[in-house]
């Protein structure tokens, strides 16, 4: 195969003024080497050619981390290593000659599996493959008999027909139900933008996304999708929303700087796919197609191989032991039929019978209606089934990786504290405001209340004055949106406060300063402030707008900030913190009239009014409440042996709060620094093992061995996994997996899909959840809550405890099947029963009970049980098989014997004199066989009894079931 080598170096065309933004790094020239110091080569690639094309993907390159260098080296640098120009772009032939390099800036599609194919596995696949066996084996028994017998009957013609028909009707509606058709590659490609606003030869122009190519200096702005990875040179309140990327739920600013050496965390790159919410950005492309961040995801989510499910296993178990039986009778039984003197035909004829008569036909249909109505049960509470043995699976589960945002908390940002004269108070954000825990009316509070009002972006939506304050939807970002729904529970009336004292003045938050400022005019019914008619407001992070205030307000009154009040303020904000809040500092400073007379010209570029010397105010916290029925559900998982393991791409302090609010770090438990604070010791002091929980940053498992891993995970019953990337996600679940675990995973973002895939079962959010992480998952919460899980967990034990009751239901009635037609070989009696009553049985009278068996109540332990282990706890095993074949299958067998006997004996035949002469029963030459009186029956006659018989065996069968 050939090998395709490009070694490009470029050079930088045009001036080398620099007149530009620089994210400047002066440490790191650009000397010819890599950042850890090794020679560099410029877009060398060495693979084999159009292997993307072929749909070989290394999936071990693919799991490791996203290694990116071009966010961290000069700008010139980058450019001269590019050969693109931050002014005026590539030229238009370098960059035919980069897409004729590179190929189009797409997502390669895996090969896919024709529908035909997934046909056929429903059709052929499991417990399918026995019933076409048992149906080929009644073809070849009556194309014997019919080549070899001139009155050879049509029971195994019928039989075989009726086995071919079950296994298609039951393959069309598997294939129906189960939808396996994974449609990842489609969700990813809908996300992909159509055009964008490229600069080639300093001309600003519109180009199809596919033609964007490594170098391309590109335009974006709010409402845009990022048409390829992008190291950002400009930016102009430029956010993006990475959620579904990284799972931050919060807009993410971008900025020329590098803050950070992890690309994923790093403020100078936009990644492709993602949305630009609000502000303009200019950048320069660095990765395209499947080399970006999401390509390389999109490309991990698709190339992943699925293991079979529990239930899938345990139903080849059940044919192993199936199969094991009817081949070890039917041999031995062959055997004993020569021994006997049979002709060797009728010994083949044997076999196959007794091969035949051990196939349960009716429990393939039984299984899938069965897994179909529970799925169906479990869609009423919630819980979507895309994948019908994906029912069984959620109940066998011992692991659950949880993301936290929306899952295990409510993705709705909610004031929970406020901080103000040197008190934290609790916020009350029920309708009826009730659970105040402050004064209102406090001086302080007054104008803490008026600067969360004034100093923001948020708005309602119009037209939604009926609903409840807390469920409207809001412009503006979380916090901010957050801070208004308690401001208006409070106060009420926001945006027409907001109205009678206008906003004249405004510098936006951004990421350098952060901090954001109104100066509104005060209201002429606003005598708070003395002949003030201006007000300047300020919020933001809580240690820059201290560093800006000279004073803080106690109780109404302005006292100097001194290290007394500071030490204060540190001390509310560690806490509020602590407990994984995200924490805003507000400010403010009425303008004297004198100096700010109404009319004045306030200008935001020309700063022309005072930022320092403010009167700091107070704090207000919030955070990403759990769910109400999350602490009970997690509980409930704990006393059913299953661990909850968080998994999430937020920051550790947030994580472990609402890990320990939810109960996956439950009371009394901590972590190596809880016990080291606790006993007031360095953390190197104590035994990791004394702590049975974790918090891991995605750092520190980026330099996990698989070996440290495994032990974190066996090790530790409270894990929480925080800033993890997706690549980070599939190795834990592996990593459980590779412990013995059965793996559920909740996600919603498309960084979630690959770890989605890998999992015993997958579960996407249906509110929140991407297009991408819906197609990766085997089921959906249609609630997005956590709870939810916990009842599918309980259906799913139900099922496999009901499951077992139907096989074995079913299973009971191979003895009364199989032992008639023993003795008529063993004994040479009539045949006791007959290939159509069987099938009325098997298709007939057992199916109906044993679906319904599938109604059952759980157990009142049900949720108290360990997870099942696969290895021991099987659908079916020696015990069931006792039961049904020893037990209940004998007194069904002697129920119809006695039927049988009683019935010949009462027409003439005793139980005696019926051994011998199943060769003149069954011949039609023979018209005067006699009876134990001497009475004499034609072959009409005698079949008619035969049949007779047939009946009163079924009905005894039946009545003992």
């Amino acid at each position: 195969m050939a090998l395709e080598y490009s070694f490009i170096i470029f050079n930088r065309p045009g001036d080398d003024s620099g007149s530009y933004h620089m994210a400047v790094s002066p440490d790191l020239p650009d000397d010819g080497l890599t950042l850890d110091g090794k020679p560099r080569f410029i877009r060398y690639n060495k693979r084999p050619k159009n292997d993307i094309k072929k749909g070989k993907v290394d999936l071990d390159d693919l799991k490791k981390e996203v290694e990116i260098e071009e966010h961290r080296i000069p700008l010139p640098a980058l450019c001269t290593r590019l050969g693109t120009d931050p002014d005026l772009g590539l030229s238009k032939q370098q960059a035919a000659d980069i897409l004729s390099r590179d190929g189009p800036n797409a997502l390669t599609p895996p090969k896919r599996t024709p529908e035909w194919v997934k046909f056929s596995k429903n059709l052929f696949g499991g417990f399918a493959m026995l019933l076409w066996i048992g149906a080929l084996l009644c073809f070849l028994a009556y194309s014997i008999q019919a080549s070899s017998f001139d009155d050879a009957t049509d029971d195994n013609l019928y039989l075989g027909v009726v086995l071919a028909t079950v296994v298609i009707v039951t393959g069309i509606f598997s294939y129906y139900q189960e939808a396996k058709s994974s449609r990842i590659m489609d969700s990813f490609k809908n996300m992909i933008p159509q055009y964008a606003t490229v600069i080639r030869n300093g001309i600003k122009m519109t180009a199809p996304v596919e033609e964007v190519v490594v170098g391309d200096l590109v335009e974006v702005k709010g409402g845009d999708r990022i048409p390829a990875d992008i190291r950002v040179i400009y930016a102009a309140g430029f956010k993006v929303d990475n959620s579904s990327l990284t799972g931050e739920s919060e807009p993410q600013s971008r900025s020329p700087e590098c803050t950070n050496s992890n690309p994923l965390e790093t403020k100078n790159i936009a990644f492709f796919s993602t949305n630009c919410v609000e502000g303009t950005g200019k950048g320069i492309v660095i990765n395209t197609g499947d080399r970006t961040v999401m390509g390389r995801i999109a490309n991990l989510a698709s190339g992943l191989e699925m293991g079979d499910t529990p239930i899938a296993k345990e139903i080849a178990h059940f044919i192993h032991i199936i199969t094991g039986v009817a081949v070890f009778l039917g041999v031995s039984f062959f055997i004993i039929a020569f021994i006997l003197g049979y002709h060797w035909l009728d010994a083949v004829i044997f076999l196959i019978g007794i091969i035949v008569a051990n196939v349960p036909e009716g429990l393939l249909a039984t299984v899938t209606v069965c897994l179909t109505l529970t799925a169906k049960r479990m869609a009423k509470k919630n819980c979507l089934v895309k994948n019908l043995e994906a029912v069984e699976t959620l109940g066998s589960t011992s692991t659950i990786c949880s993301d936290k945002t929306g899952t295990l908390t409510q993705n709705r940002m909610t004031v929970s504290h406020l901080w103000f004269d040197n008190q934290i108070f609790d916020a009350d954000t029920t309708e009826e405001q009730t659970r105040s825990s402050f004064n209102r009316s406090s001086k302080t509070f007054r104008p803490l209340s008026m600067v969360a009002s004034l100093c923001s972006r948020a708005e309602f939506l119009p037209g939604q004055d009926h609903i409840p304050v807390m469920k409207r939807e809001c412009t503006g970002d979380a916090s901010e949106s957050a801070i208004l729904k308690c401001m208006e529970l409070i106060e009420g009336q926001v945006l027409s406060f907001r109205e009678r004292n206008p906003k004249v003045c405004e510098i936006p938050f951004n990421s350098t300063n952060k901090y954001h400022v109104t100066v509104n005019q005060l209201s002429s019914h606003n005598n708070d402030y003395g002949d003030c008619r201006y007000v300047l407001c300020m919020k933001g992070a809580p240690e820059r707008i201290l560093d800006r205030c000279s004073s803080i307000l106690i109780n109404g009154e302005q006292t100097t900030l001194d290290s007394k009040y500071q030490k204060a303020f540190n001390k509310a904000y560690m806490e509020l913190g602590g407990l994984g809040e995200r924490v805003i500092g507000f400010c403010f400073l009425p303008l004297p009239n004198k100096d700010y007379p109404i009319g004045y010209k306030f200008s935001s570029e020309d700063i022309n009014f005072p930022l320092d010397n403010l009167c700091f105010l107070g704090l207000i916290s919030m955070i990403d409440p759990p769910r109400a029925a999350v602490p009970d559900a997690v509980a409930k998982c704990r006393s059913a042996g299953i661990k909850v393991i968080m998994v999430t791409g937020d920051h550790p302090i947030t994580a472990k709060a609402i890990a320990k609010s939810v109960g996956i770090i439950s009371e009394g438990n901590g972590t190596v620094e809880d016990i080291a604070e606790k006993r007031n010791i360095p953390v190197s002091e104590v035994d990791p093992r004394e702590a049975k929980s974790i918090v891991v940053h995605g750092s520190q498992l980026k330099e996990f061995s698989q070996d440290q891993l495994d032990e974190v995970l066996h090790n530790h019953t409270e894990i929480v996994f925080a800033r993890t990337s997706p690549q980070q996600k599939l190795l834990i679940v592996e990593g459980c997996q590779r412990l013995g675990a059965i793996v559920a995973v909740t996600g919603d973002g498309v960084n979630d899909s690959p770890a989605l895939k890998k999992a015993d079962i997958g579960i996407a959010m249906g509110i929140a959840g991407s297009d991408v992480s819906k197609q990766a998952a085997d089921m959906i919460l249609l609630d997005d809550n956590f709870a939810s899980i916990v009842t599918g967990v309980e259906e799913g034990r139900l099922i496999f405890d009901n499951l077992k009751k139907s096989i074995a239901y079913t299973l009971t009635s191979n003895i009364p099947e199989i032992s008639p037609f023993l003795l008529f070989i063993l004994a040479d009696i009539p045949l006791p029963l007959g290939t159509v009553t069987i099938l009325c049985i098997d298709l007939g009278t057992d199916m109906v009970p044993a679906i319904s068996l599938a109604y059952e109540k759980a157990e009142s332990d049900i949720m108290r049980r360990k997870p099942r282990d696969s290895k021991k706890d099987k659908l079916v095993n020696e015990r069931l098989i006792s039961i049904s074949y020893g037990q209940i299958g004998m007194m069904q067998a002697s129920a119809g014997f006695f039927a049988y006997f009683v019935i010949m004996a009462e027409c003439g035949f005793l139980p005696n004199d019926l051994f011998g002469i199943r060769r003149e029963w069954d011949s039609k030459a023979v018209n005067d066989l006699s009876d134990s009186y001497g009475q004499e029956w034609t072959y009409a006659n005698r079949k008619i009894l035969e049949f007779t018989c047939h009946t009163a065996f079924f009905i005894s069968v039946l009545l003992t079931c």
